[in-house]
């Protein structure tokens, strides 16, 4: 007797998480995109402060009402969206937001456009809800999501384009005239954007532009995570046309019910409390990400330098070989093709760990190329 769903046969299981379970002493791991940081003091003070009041039971389905202000506040403000705060869900980080958005609107045999390179969740997110994934392989050096490929590959059964800016796991940011054209696409095609925006603030050179401020065929998903180091606290966001709303609601209700509360707490403090830990962490990853490029440069590694995320793509010929030879240098690297047809023979670097353990790799991975 078969004993799980069908739908599970083309699914694996994540590539990054097998490597963020790879130990050994002196194990250098640059394969975990995982700011380490610590959340912000107000936001500590949040967390105490709820648990000394109670505030350990569930909340709205959507979420506190003083959070999802809070959010809209900022997506007018920073993002130049305009959505009420019933337009919004604060969910179980934003893995459940792209979840709930593939589950909610996604039927069986639906095409969904995914970059390729591209954060493995959205080939399975799509595959979970027996839809089709349909790869746009990015083009060039800077990995870019271009706008015509993306309309060659819309047919009769694409139902969404998922887009993420800053990318994981190029560091790529994409051009405001490309998301722009990409969201003139969705209003003509009458196709949802699921736009992936997790990594908004740690950007360097360039500006993010998020494709809601084009059209209002937009789900944008963001969360905590990765701004605010709160990784381990599940928490993170989406916003949408209010007749999706209901729809997401469904799958979230059923799901979770509400994100933890807690959780809430030290989200609403990080939005409204001073941004400088941000600024400052954001300061250090540039540093790390310099630091990296030279020293891949100097090797004569092949690679683009990133404007956004805290990751490097480089390519490095033999993936599986490089992995190999970098786990027994005690240095921890994902393979590029675990992202896609697209990303062989790269390597996706994290650089969300220390100056002094990146140089320490950097001089592992120096012996073993040159």
């Amino acid at each position: 007797m078969l004993m799980y769903a069908r739908r599970l046969k083309g699914v694996s299981l994540s590539r990054i998480r097998k490597m963020f379970e790879v130990k050994g002493e002196d194990m250098i791991n640059l394969g975990i995109g995982e700011p380490d940081f610590n959340i912000p003091e107000d936001s500590k003070k949040a967390i105490m402060d709820a648990l000394e009041e109670g505030f350990t039971h569930y909340t709205p389905n959507k979420g506190i009402l003083e959070l999802r202000e809070a959010i809209a506040e900022k997506l007018r403000v920073e993002n130049n969206i305009n959505r009420d705060p019933e337009d919004i869900i604060v969910t179980v980080g934003a893995s459940e937001a792209l979840y709930m958005c593939t589950q909610a609107l996604i039927d069986k045999g639906d095409e969904v456009l995914i970059p390729d390179p591209g954060f493995l969740s959205y080939d399975a997110c799509v595959k979970l809800a027996e839809g089709k994934p349909i790869p746009v392989p990015l083009e060039g050096k800077n990995f870019r999501m271009n706008p015509e490929r993306v309309e060659s590959l819309i047919g009769e059964n694409t139902k969404a384009i998922i887009l993420n800016s800053p990318s994981n796991p190029t560091g790529a940011v994409m051009e405001k005239d490309d998301t722009k054209a990409i969201a003139e696409l969705a209003e003509e095609k009458n196709i949802i954007i699921i736009s992936d925006e997790v990594y908004e603030k740690i950007i360097y050179e360039k500006k993010h532009y998020s494709p809601g401020q084009f059209t209002e065929n937009a789900i944008i998903v963001n969360g905590f995570s990765k701004t605010y180091a709160m990784t381990g606290l599940r928490i993170g966001y989406l916003t949408a046309p209010t007749e999706i709303i209901e729809e997401l609601l469904k799958i979230h209700q059923y799901n979770t019910a509400c994100a933890p509360s807690i959780s809430q707490a030290a989200a609403l403090a990080a939005l409204k409390g001073p941004q400088g830990a941000v600024d400052r962490m954001v300061a250090e990853f540039r540093r790390r990400r310099d630091l990296m490029f030279k020293r891949l440069n100097s090797m004569g590694i092949e690679c683009n330098k990133p404007s956004g995320a805290f990751y490097m793509f480089p390519h490095v010929g033999d993936e599986i070989k490089f992995t190999n030879k970098a786990l027994k240098a005690g240095v921890v690297v994902v393979p590029g093709s675990a992202f896609g047809p697209n990303g062989k023979n790269h390597i996706r670097f994290s650089y969300a760990t220390s100056y002094e353990k990146i140089k320490k790799a950097m001089d592992r991975i120096e012996k073993i190329w040159m």
